[in-house]
């Protein structure tokens, strides 16, 4: 066998890998575009950073973040029943404090089973007015906050170079094997090719 067929699993290997590199690059790289051979020539995230704003605000305020998920949380009875004793507490306190000072002859006639009835009167009451509240509380929430408006904005003032250390950070391991794939991939090629000319000469 030609001693320099030997060369070609290793320069396959290379290309393979060298190829591979260049593309998890160009996903970044160039930051701006500019023109070569008339082709206009850009690194993916930055030429597609508006339409991928738009696509994750979208997301964001209809899946992540949606408000019928927000309200159905806010206003289930479990959240209520978290706060009730905190209602209760500041209900007790306004009729046997505060109502007293503010109409003082009335407090002569509410003893403490008048004032346990009205306790439980607005408890009962607060009960079916919650979930409306926060129903119309959300609703309003959702005409003011414009979600998908605030995603898209800080997405296209995301720094390139943040959003490249960011996916690194977490993708390193990642970007590695497929530099390393196309360099496997590329050896077997190559081998391939040798034993394919072998076999012919």
């Amino acid at each position: 066998m030609n001693p320099g067929l030997i060369l070609i699993p290793i320069i396959s290997a290379f290309i393979g890998y060298f190829t591979n590199w260049i593309a998890i690059k160009m996903l970044f790289h160039p930051r701006e575009p500019f023109r070569f051979l008339g082709m206009t020539i850009q690194g993916i995230f930055p030429k597609r950073q508006q339409q991928f704003g738009e696509k994750l605000g979208k997301l964001v305020s209809d899946e992540f973040l949606s408000f019928k998920d927000i309200e159905h949380k806010i206003s289930s009875p479990a959240n209520l029943e978290k706060i009730l004793p905190m209602v209760e507490e500041h209900i007790d306190s306004f009729l046997h404090n505060k109502l007293p000072k503010a109409f003082p002859m009335l407090s002569m006639f509410i003893g403490e089973k008048t004032i346990h009835t009205l306790k439980t009167a607005f408890l009962e009451e607060l009960e079916s007015l919650f979930p409306l509240l926060m129903h119309q509380y959300v609703n309003t929430l959702q005409k003011e906050l414009d979600l998908q408006h605030i995603v898209e904005e800080k997405v296209k003032q995301f720094s390139s170079d943040k959003l490249e250390s960011i996916l690194y950070q977490i993708m390193s391991k990642e970007f590695r094997f497929v530099e390393v794939l196309g360099g496997v991939v590329g050896l077997i090629i190559g081998v391939i090719q040798v034993l394919i000319t072998s076999f012919f000469l």
